[in-house]
């Protein structure tokens, strides 16, 4: 009696373990990947604004606009949200992180006009009270522009691949790294003015991308289609900034009034 056809099967059987136990290895590795990742987003966060929130907001020698406050706030929200999914797909409770993600969408939905909102009330308030040069705080709206032009689209994108784990949860860690460009200029060790916003964002955006390469040997197709547009953006945002062309100052300033 011939032995191959139960040795074929032996083969494929131990092929297909081996395909489990690769594929079970990856998913422990991601998970904690995104939970550990999550929380270095908040250190980030609290180390820059450490530097900055009393001066600039608990303890304001003048009272900040209270739209700072509502921005603070729900920024703050954002990241504690994005840490509980996180732990609530570590954990293994799918459901609830299923039902924290639709409040989790709409505040993300709701960011965009309250960053926006809260640039352009920030730069009538500096220029009023004389804090900074109304021309920089004109040409400098491009970064918060940017931002929550790149935050909601990605946001919108994983929004609508919510069904493909993979996907969603890379777009949303895009997502949240883009909120970071608020918190790294207030590093103090960050002196170099073109590095001081995007640096910081683009270092947290490869590490994604450079556990992607280690853990499944290619970065996801989620950072190759939004890192270039992404990273363009920033180009624009900071020449936008820097060079102060006089189309951009004086649309800016009109939009400051």
């Amino acid at each position: 009696m011939s032995t191959e056809p139960v040795a074929a099967l032996d083969v494929r059987v131990i092929s297909r373990d081996a395909i489990r136990s690769t594929t079970h290895s990856r998913g422990w590795s991601d998970g904690w990947f995104f939970f550990c990742f999550a929380w270095l987003i908040a250190a980030v966060v609290a180390y820059g604004f450490a530097h900055t929130i009393s001066e600039n907001l608990l303890r304001a020698a003048i009272p900040r606009p209270a739209i700072l406050w509502i921005h603070a706030s729900v920024f703050f929200c954002w990241i504690g949200l994005f840490i509980l999914q996180t732990t609530l797909i570590r954990s293994r409770l799918v459901r609830w992180h299923r039902r924290f993600g639709v409040a989790f969408l709409l505040l993300g939905a709701f960011m965009p006009l309250i960053g926006v909102s809260t640039a352009l009330a920030m730069a009538r308030f500096d220029i009023s009270h004389g804090l900074r040069d109304p021309v920089d705080m004109a040409a400098h709206l491009s970064i918060p522009f940017n931002d929550m032009i790149f935050f909601s689209s990605v946001l919108a994108a994983a929004a609508y691949w919510r069904k493909r784990p993979d996907t969603h949860r890379r777009l949303m860690l895009v997502a949240t790294c883009l909120l970071t460009a608020a918190a790294f200029p207030r590093f103090p060790f960050i002196t170099i003015q073109p590095l001081r916003w995007y640096a910081g964002v683009d270092a947290l955006l490869l590490l994604g991308v450079a556990h992607d390469i280690i853990v499944h040997r290619r970065a996801h197709v989620a950072y190759s289609i939004t890192l270039p547009p992404v990273l363009i953006g920033q180009i624009v945002a900071m020449w936008l900034f820097l060079a102060r062309p006089h189309w951009w100052v004086d649309f800016a300033q009109r939009l400051i009034g």
